[in-house]
């Protein structure tokens, strides 16, 4: 069936395969991830609608105002591109909405960059279609921090290193040096791909060849000369985003097991319906599979080095070092095994299978857009998330608006629960800077004295007992301060939905002449009686 439809296709396949007659063009693969950005950027601008971003990418913006080499709980890389981005694009949902996007379509052009060293035409469409039907371009990607922008480096850093594998040119080898530094700027999670990448040039026939060139040396030089200001603020800081990695080594040799194998379970449920489309698309061709992996070419077999790296080495970490291991930190490595799977397929896939899973996949999406969002997008306003996302441009808006009427100065700086400080932060006119340093975030002391002369606030969701805690403690040593409590309520295309407490804590301005704590306790209670 699938020959005979390529020979007299139905009318409704052939713009789809004139499509497919672009790839080697140029036009039909960016064509293909825009349109993968568009309509996702649209699920997430309905899906999202009643709700505010997620606080990680809250956090990365947050980090990114202020440039630096390093930050107190992640490195760099995810504050340098939410900045990036802002500069140019406007401050809002929509606009990182459209990054996250943007950068899980980048993560699929450079996807497609490793895939047509191997192989040509709709083969290389079939290996982005397989890689969007799994949640890490998607679902994964929304949520921008330091996993998520690891999605575009890391399949950029391994075309970097098989070009320098395969020319061993000084240029190519600066290439690795500089993206695997980058690699290392977005998350430290990425030592295991550079240990990977010396894993299969070891393992790989030609090592010999590449190990007594240059290339592997420049790649070194290059790429600690990067990270050395990375390293310099590491040794003036004292290295806070190493104990925050830390804090995650704490278990034994049983719950190691059981993080290992949820880890590959994980992993597999990610590439689960890929998978299963794929045997459809092979079906009883399958059985070629051990003779076209001993036909492998040196490119792939280099690459499937890397990529059993990239699964191998951190459960044996796990393992001996007892850490956390959850299998989202390392959806960014899923591409190798897309690749290694077709373009390792040495038969020909007929373009009847390629515009099937094009349909496939344009259907997922729609389906998504038109049905999932909306649904989402009521279910929690009704609902709500965890982390209060219904309420963060409610709760900075009336947060703003009752300082300036205590302190009549915008608001500087703020401080409490992280998700809350962050959206503050965002969506307040003011922008005030979220004062609590990070290394803090457990001891929760008081922001420096220069902070509370200047003006503070604080906030946190009624009920949460260590917010609430602390907060108390605050009021105890920082002396005149007002505390205030609010309700915010959540609204979706103006139909009111679920609501919340939140409790506010102000320390005015010195010398701004704002009224006692007793008086503001009294505002308090008249509008808590009012609501």
């Amino acid at each position: 069936m699938a020959e005979r439809s390529d020979r007299a296709p139905a009318r409704w396949r052939r713009p789809f395969l004139h499509w497919l007659d672009a790839v080697e063009t140029g036009w039909a693969v960016p064509l293909l991830i825009a349109c993968f950005v568009a309509i996702w950027t649209l699920y997430l601008v309905i899906a999202y609608a009643g709700g505010g971003l997620h606080p990680d990418t809250l956090e990365a913006w947050t980090l990114g105002r202020h440039f630096a080499w390093g930050y107190h709980k992640h490195p760099p890389l995810t504050g340098w591109v939410a900045a990036s981005w802002t500069f140019v694009f406007p401050l809002s949902d929509w606009s990182l909405q459209l990054m996250a996007m943007a950068n899980a379509g980048l993560a699929l052009y450079f996807v497609d960059l490793i895939a047509r060293q191997f192989v040509s035409g709709h083969k290389r469409v079939l290996v982005l279609l397989l890689l969007m039907l799994t949640p890490a371009y998607q679902f994964h990607a929304q949520r921008f921090n330091a996993n998520a922008v690891l999605l575009a480096v890391w399949p950029l850093a391994t075309w970097c290193f098989l070009r320098a594998f395969e020319t061993r040119s000084a240029s190519w080898a600066v290439a690795v040096g500089c993206t695997t530094a980058l690699a290392m700027l977005g998350k430290y999670y990425s030592i295991f791909l550079v240990a990977s990448f010396a894993f299969a040039a070891l393992a790989h026939p030609a090592r010999r060849a590449y190990f007594t060139s240059a290339s592997p040396w420049i790649s070194a030089v290059v790429g600690l000369a990067a990270l050395s200001p990375h390293v310099v603020w590491l040794a003036a800081t004292g290295a806070s985003t190493f104990t925050y990695a830390l804090a995650h080594a704490n278990g034994n040799a049983l719950s190691s097991l059981g993080e290992a194998r949820n880890f590959l379970l994980g992993l597999a449920a990610a590439m689960s319906v890929s998978a299963v489309l794929w045997v459809l698309i092979a079906g009883t061709r399958l059985k070629q599979f051990p003779a076209d992996f001993a036909a492998m070419s040196p490119g792939l077999r280099l690459l499937f080095y890397v990529a059993m790296g990239t699964i191998t080495l951190p459960v044996l970490t796990s393992l001996v070092m007892g850490t956390d291991l959850p299998s989202l930190w390392a959806l960014q490595g899923l591409f190798l095994f897309a690749v290694l799977v077709v373009c390792g397929a040495r038969y020909p896939i007929e373009r009847f299978y390629t515009v099937n899973l094009t349909v496939t996949v344009a259907g997922v999406a729609l389906v998504a857009v038109m049905v999932v969002a909306p649904i989402h997008a009521v279910y929690r306003n009704d609902h709500g998330y965890e982390e209060g996302r219904n309420f963060y441009a409610q709760v900075a808006g009336e947060l703003t608006r009752e300082w300036r009427e205590l302190a009549g100065t915008p608001l500087g700086a703020v401080s409490g629960d992280d998700s809350l400080a962050f959206a503050t932060a965002f969506y307040s006119p003011d922008h005030p800077h979220c004062a609590r340093p990070f290394e803090h975030q457990n001891s929760w002391g008081l922001p420096r004295k220069a902070t509370l002369d200047r003006g503070w606030a604080a906030l946190c969701f009624r009920g949460q007992d260590y917010c609430g805690r602390w907060m108390e403690w605050v009021s105890s040593k920082a002396g005149h301060v007002v505390k205030r409590e609010f309700t915010v309520q959540a609204t979706l295309w103006g139909r009111p939905g679920l609501s919340r407490k939140v409790v506010v804590l102000m320390v005015p301005p010195r010398g701004s002449g704002a009224a006692p704590e007793s008086a503001a306790e009294d505002f308090s209670a008249s509008r808590r009686a009012a609501e």
